[in-house]
């Protein structure tokens, strides 16, 4: 039984992990803060039937909504087994161009938020001794900012793969993994309302691929991850990059 953050948008990391998740046969309950969420849920149940895919309206800056959320799914499915967090915001800004309210947004969804929604379901998976956490951070968090996202983004995605570490030491002891992937410029809703189709091209060509990814790329290592092909992996982090970030 899988969990899938962010998976409102059509053409996003989160729906594409639910997409494939479901086609392999998984159990989806996809959690969003935003109304699409009701009609994601219907697509992928239509298109899986298998995959008995329900929705979650919840806000992970709220605790209490993370807990609430959580409980759902046990009440639904009995258990829970992966969670791929992949919610989040970018906010593209110089440091000196930054607001409080941006700064605050950004890392309450980003930092805090990834805290509430991890806590919640880690507790669970501690309890059962099994489980997969898989959280979507960003090259931005390795290179020093991304290729349009500000400082406060790449702060709080750093700080999301300090916190997947740390949570691997701690939970490892009772069966649960907890990894991270970092994906690049990928051509997702968000990146095609962001930049024009001439500055796509024109950061294409700073990969080494020569290209964006593709959210379904990303997809298939957040599988990975939360599979069994992985099972002596935690506190990892996957690059998703094309290349554009080598270490």
């Amino acid at each position: 039984m899988c969990v899938i953050t962010g998976a409102a948008s059509s053409h996003g990391i989160g729906r594409a992990t639910a997409e494939m998740l479901a086609e392999n046969g998984a159990l989806i309950a996809i959690l969003d803060v935003n109304d699409g969420v009701e009609d994601a849920a219907a697509a992928l149940a239509k298109k899986y039937p298998a995959s008995r895919c329900v929705a979650l309206k919840c806000d992970i800056t709220s605790r209490d909504e993370c807990d609430a959320a959580r409980n759902t799914v046990l009440e639904t499915f009995g258990r829970v087994d992966v969670l791929v967090h992949s919610a989040g915001v970018m906010r593209a800004a110089k440091f000196h161009e930054i607001t409080d309210q941006e700064y605050d947004v950004v890392m309450s969804v980003n930092l805090a938020g990834t805290f509430n929604i991890v806590t919640a379901f880690a507790l669970t998976m501690a309890d059962q001794k099994a489980g997969s956490i898989v959280n979507v951070a960003s090259v931005a968090a390795q290179r020093g900012g991304g290729l349009f996202g500000g400082a406060h983004y790449a702060a709080s995605k750093g700080g999301v793969l300090s916190m997947t570490r740390t949570l691997a030491r701690e939970l490892g002891s009772v069966g649960v993994r907890v990894n991270a992937i970092c994906p690049s410029l990928i051509e997702t809703d968000f990146v095609a309302g962001a930049i024009s189709p001439e500055r796509l091209q024109e950061l294409s060509m700073a990969i080494p691929l020569g290209r964006p990814g593709r959210p379904d790329e990303v997809a298939g290592a957040c599988m990975f991850l939360a599979s069994d092909l992985s099972t002596y992996m935690t506190g990892a982090t996957l690059d998703v990059n094309g290349g554009i970030h080598i270490h």
